[in-house]
């Protein structure tokens, strides 16, 4: 099984992120190298959703900018699932346009098992990746 490596103040920047934007979806960047996440980027969800995220294009690229001036990979991109399980949904797979990119998903939850999990998507299954948090 593939892993993604985050360290684990950003483990917990993750789930603070997600708890802080209920009732709707956070969104953000993960840079880094290969497999290894260096920095998150949140960004504005431009929807206001509890069900949906999208970042801004001119947001986007601006992050990008910030990935390639630091030196950084894309390694992955995040979101929250506020209510439910932090699964890909349909809507994820229709929207995953970065296929090298792993897809962090975040539970706000409390009770959640795996607050943060890491997918990517192969063909149109999805593979789940470890999330193994370092110090």
């Amino acid at each position: 099984m593939a892993s993604l490596t985050l360290p684990r103040a950003l483990y917990r920047a993750l789930v603070e992120e997600a708890r802080h934007s209920l009732p709707n979806e956070c969104c953000g960047l993960l840079g880094g190298h290969g497999q290894a996440v260096k920095e998150i980027l949140p960004a504005a969800n431009a929807l206001s959703s509890p069900t949906m995220f999208e970042i801004a294009p001119r947001e986007l690229f601006e992050l990008m900018r910030r990935l390639r001036n630091k030196q950084l990979q894309l390694v992955g991109i995040y979101h929250s699932h506020p209510a439910g399980d932090n699964a890909p949904s349909a809507r994820d797979r229709e929207r995953a346009y970065y296929p090298e990119a792993a897809y962090v998903i975040v539970s706000p939850a409390p009770e959640a098992p795996r607050p943060v999990r890491a997918f990517r998507l192969r063909g149109q299954e999805w593979d789940e990746w470890e999330v193994e948090v370092v110090d």
